[in-house]
């Protein structure tokens, strides 16, 4: 893994780690919310975590959690009540504030493109959960958006997934020869 191979101590290695799974699980922006999530807006008994600010007006949400997720949560807040999940001792707002830049380095190491980056992770979760759901209005509503133009942005259908499309609207077709 490219993030171990920089050099970072074992406490930084495993922030890089939550916050990648997390920006995946969740769907989350990663300054303006996930990286500013406190812990009493996190609901454990109903495995979601309450946005009160955000980007746009309809930023503002409950996000379902995966099992991962809330694992990552409870692991990070012990057994703290309340405050920052992600608190940071050189940030002046208290919480932590990029981790792009580690997540830059990381995939310099791993020598991935530039055009790879920690945002990535929300444009991921809008994809796996269309492909699973099928429904683009839950998927807007799960990651604030409004706009369909703007949504479509955070799809990125697989191919195969279309040609498996075409071909079950296509019974008694034969496969094609290889």
């Amino acid at each position: 893994m490219a993030a171990a191979e920089c050099n970072w101590r074992s406490q930084a290695l495993e922030l890089f780690r939550d916050i990648v799974m997390l920006a995946r699980d969740t769907g989350m922006r990663n300054e303006k919310e996930l990286h500013q999530v406190l812990i009493e807006n996190i609901h454990w008994d109903r495995h979601i975590v309450y946005v009160p600010d955000s980007k746009t007006i309809n930023g503002v949400r409950e996000v379902p959690l995966s099992d991962r997720a809330v694992g990552i949560l409870r692991q990070r807040c012990r057994d703290r009540r309340k405050g920052w999940v992600f608190p940071s001792k050189r940030a002046r707002s208290g919480h932590l504030t990029m981790m792009a830049l580690k997540f830059r380095q990381a995939r310099e190491k791993a020598g991935l493109p530039k055009n790879l980056v920690l945002y990535c992770g929300r444009h991921d979760f809008g994809t796996r959960v269309l492909k699973k759901t099928g429904n683009l209005k839950l998927v807007m509503q799960t990651i604030g958006q409004v706009d369909v133009k703007t949504a479509l942005k955070y799809q990125h259908p697989e191919l195969d997934t279309v040609r498996t499309a075409l071909n079950d609207t296509a019974p008694g077709v034969p496969p094609a020869a290889t």
